[in-house]
């Protein structure tokens, strides 16, 4: 029960235990000099009358058992003093009905006021009251089960009070100030807070308030007609930005109200009003406006305006989703415009042959593709880091979105065909002169960004193929500008894909440092022999590490690198017998010295360029080679002849005439040696203008070896599986066979199809019944280990028993020697012409075709 304060803190220090009436006292009398009395409270003049008075007249109506009759009384009072205060303050504040807003703002402030005013003044004296009759609240009332005097006073100032008309005045007062405040206009919190404290205060005879009964309904219902409305209202005259910033300041508006005049309880339902009216309605339309919209924002950089978006955006539950499909819809359109622009030129003609004067070369339409290429890398690497700026500075690290910008990236790379190779050309320009200069920790970020965009990629084991070609050649060329670097990027690609994939690369490094050891043995061995006429340095590669195990590109060789060839070959196969060396004259340089007229030069050509040179020799200053003429004299083919001519006739340094002169090399063209070259420099290295990217025949050989590759790797995969599961069911094998090959490629379920039906003609897997399911079928095998490294194939067949093809045999080889504990690499599976390395025999075993 509220206390008295101010003059009331006198009357309670007065306060006296009261004297008992005796029987000659009226009841009458007493009733009507109390009923007097609280009249005068009502009028104000409390501070003329006696507290122990008032309190002993009550006191003793009470205990003469009249405190019905006391408590009824006191009801009229209250209540006629409440009818003469709502008819002399209230009603005559009502408003006029002007058609001004400023006017109608006013008379609903002087309506709240008023309301306040009597609110205030009830509610003082029935704190008064209460002091008085406490007597009758703590007997009468609770042995007649009836409310204290205090609730009785807010019961009956509901009553009479916050009645028809009254109540929808000041409903109508409260929502007009509202309107006002919302519309740009100060107006009294105070005033408004002052009746919404009194609707919360009084409860009718269900526990509603007069605030949630009467004035919050009518608030949402404003609310919502208003927010509809002015929802559409900025659509129309606002961009993305200003529509933004527009709900922004309504959300911190509608909070402010809450927080200082309206009830807490009211904010999660405004704030479901704005989110429906202003977000949810038009989350499309606003975040795909033309000019100003997410699109617009990106370019523009508007990074603050995409932070506004986010944040109001998630506050929907359909906004996150809308921003996850409008982000992923840019990266996808940006990212469609770097292929659109990568895919104007094509890597070649397909075989390389020149038919014209007008065809263009392959040496330059590849140059022109691989600045392409570059291209395409580095715009992707731009996107990234803009969307990866965006995605930390606007949209506050959300994991959702990131998940979201990896599938749009990698959607949208794994689209152009070409993206492993381009990765790789990247990797490989870089390494070869893009990081020159930089530190190691700005090497370190520019590899790091590689490997973000090589995680995208699905088809891995294409880029495997290109990358083992790139690294092939920086390390036969001496073109790599940091073995640290080289080894670094080594590092990541092992930890993003295993060691199983950079197993090839690890020992094309591991062969470059033997064939340092490889080549000081030589020179010793050379130093107590007769000497060759050239001299040669020659890297060893095993034919499972590199790429080049198969040459394509032949040679006529002169006479003298034959013989100092030779004399490796014997030096070396005289310490490793059993082994077979086939040259690779297209990965090879020279340093040749040519006189000229005014000067000697000594320069750095590639093998099939000194070739070229020595045909040159012994002509005259007048003579000339037709192109047709040293195609024939070197059995150089068209596509690598045309780009070591048009380095050694077109490029800077003119080492041959082309007639007639031009930057393009045709098969009508002649050449005759330049006598008159001259240049400051001694040493000169001739580059060859490089063909890095593929022409359309080599992308489809390519496609074939990896296709190939897919089929045995698809085989061995669903013979693993089946081995440690021994049976499974067609969808179960189909997935779990997509879940282990996803790390290097995405298989087709038609191709694991046609794998399941191959292995079961071979007698690997057999149908079960229900046609739905498979079963292994173990082979057993019986082999003699006592002799093992002295056997042949022969021997092994031999000694294996029920061999159903040559193809379970191989495997069936294979099998037994992983059980017995021997190294086997690189590879897991046979194929025609492929050998295996017994590191305990240290012999080849050679296969023959399986057909």
């Amino acid at each position: 029960m509220p206390t008295l304060s101010g003059g009331l803190s006198d009357w309670r220090c007065m306060q006296k235990p009261p004297r008992r009436h005796g029987p000659d006292v009226s009841i009458e009398k007493t009733w009507a000099d109390l009923a007097n009395n609280i009249r005068e409270i009502q009028n104000h003049n409390a501070p003329n009358l006696s507290f122990e008075e008032n309190h002993r007249f009550a006191y003793n109506m009470v205990l003469h058992k009249q405190g019905e009759m006391l408590y009824k009384g006191v009801k009229q009072l209250v209540s006629e003093n409440l009818d003469h205060l709502a008819s002399t303050q209230v009603v005559p504040a009502f408003p006029s009905g002007a058609s001004d807003e400023t006017v109608q703002s006013q008379e609903a402030e002087m309506l709240l006021k008023a309301l306040r005013n009597i609110w205030d003044d009830h509610t003082s004296n029935m704190v008064r009251l209460g002091q008085i009759l406490k007597y009758m609240d703590r007997v009468y009332a609770k042995s007649a089960d009836v409310p204290e005097i205090w609730d009785v006073g807010l019961n009956l100032f509901l009553k009479h009070i916050i009645r028809s008309p009254i109540k929808e005045h000041l409903v109508t007062a409260i929502l007009t100030q509202i309107q006002f405040e919302r519309d740009g206009y100060g107006v009294n919190r105070s005033a408004i807070k002052g009746c919404v404290d009194v609707f919360l205060t009084l409860e009718d005879t269900n526990g509603l308030t007069v605030y949630k009964r009467d004035l919050e309904p009518a608030l949402l219902r404003e609310s919502q007609t208003f927010y509809e409305s002015e929802g559409v209202k900025l659509l129309q005259s606002c961009d993305a930005p200003e529509y933004l910033r527009r709900v922004e300041s309504r959300f911190e508006s509608e909070d402010s109200r809450t927080h200082h005049y309206l009830s807490h309880n009211t904010a999660p339902a405004l704030r479901q009003i704005l989110q429906e009216h202003l977000l949810t309605s038009h989350l499309n339309a606003v975040i795909s406006m033309e000019t100003s919209g997410l699109d617009a924002m990106i370019d523009l950089n508007k990074t603050n305006d995409m932070a506004r978006l986010y944040h109001l955006f998630i506050t929907v539950p359909t906004g996150l989703m809308c921003l996850k499909r409008a982000l992923k819809d840019s990266v996808r359109r940006r990212g469609d415009a770097i292929n659109q622009a990568s895919s104007g030129i094509e890597g070649g003609d397909g075989d390389g042959q020149l038919t014209g004067p007008k065809s263009r070369p392959a040496a330059s339409l590849g140059a022109q593709t691989l600045t392409l290429a570059l291209k395409w890398v580095q715009e992707v690497l731009d996107l990234k880091d803009l969307f990866d700026k965006i995605w930390k500075e606007a949209f506050s690290s959300d994991r959702e979105l990131e998940s979201n910008l990896n599938e749009a990236f990698e959607t949208f790379i794994n689209l152009n065909d070409r993206s492993s190779e381009f990765i790789s050309l990247f990797i490989d320009d870089n390494l070869k002169r893009g990081l020159r200069g930089k530190t190691d920790t700005e090497v370190d970020v520019v590899l790091d960004k590689t490997i973000t965009v090589f995680r995208y990629i699905t088809e891995k084991d294409v880029f495997e193929r290109y990358y083992k070609g790139h690294l092939a050649k920086r390390l036969l060329l001496g073109r790599s500008v940091s073995d640290d670097a080289e080894r670094g990027m080594l590092a990541k690609l092992k930890v993003e894909c295993g060691y199983q994939f950079t197993q090839k690369l690890e020992g094309m490094f591991h062969d470059m440092k033997i064939s340092e050891d490889t080549m000081k043995a030589y020179r010793t061995h050379l130093s107590q022999t007769v000497a060759p006429t050239i001299d040669i340095s020659v890297i060893v590669m095993t034919s499972t590490f590199w790429p080049m195990a198969h040459p394509t590109s032949t040679c006529t060789l002169p006479l003298d690198m034959i013989k100092t060839s030779k004399s490796f070959e014997q030096f070396y196969l005289s310490r490793h017998s059993g082994r077979r060396l086939t040259w690779q004259p297209s990965l090879g340089n020279a340093d040749v010295r040519v006189t000229f007229k005014t000067k000697k030069h000594d320069l750095n050509v590639a093998t099939f360029a000194l070739v070229i040179l020595l045909l040159f020799e012994d002509l005259g200053a007048d003579e000339f080679m037709t192109y047709e003429e040293i195609k024939q004299a070197t059995s150089i083919a068209d596509s690598e002849l045309q780009r070591h001519l048009q380095s050694l006739a077109c490029a800077k340094f003119k080492i041959l005439k082309k007639h007639p002169a031009g930057r393009e090399v045709d098969p009508s063209d002649s050449f005759s040696f330049n006598a008159d070259f001259s240049s400051s420099l001694q040493k000169i290295k001739i580059s060859t203008i490089s063909s890095k990217v593929e022409s359309g025949e080599e992308r489809k050989e390519t496609k074939d070896r990896i296709d190939e590759e897919r089929r045995h790797q698809t085989e061995a995969c669903i013979v693993r599986i089946m081995k440690d599961r021994k049976h499974m069911t067609h969808n179960d094998l189909i997935n779990e066979v997509t879940r282990q090959l996803a790390t290097r490629f995405q298989p087709n379920p038609l191709n694991i199809k046609k794998r399941i039906e191959g292995l079961i003609e071979r007698e690997y897997l057999e149908r079960c019944d229900d046609r739905k399911s498979y079963n292994y079928m173990v082979i057993r095998i019986l082999l003699v280990w006592t002799q093992l490294t002295d056997m042949t194939r022969h021997e092994l067949r031999t000694q294996t028993c029920t061999i159903i093809s040559h193809t379970v045999f191989y495997t069936c080889i294979l099998m037994i020697l992983q059980r017995s504990n021997i190294d086997i690499f690189p590879d897991s599976y046979f194929s025609a012409g492929s050998s295996l390395y017994l590191t305990r025999s240290r012999h080849y075993l050679t296969s023959s075709s399986p057909r």
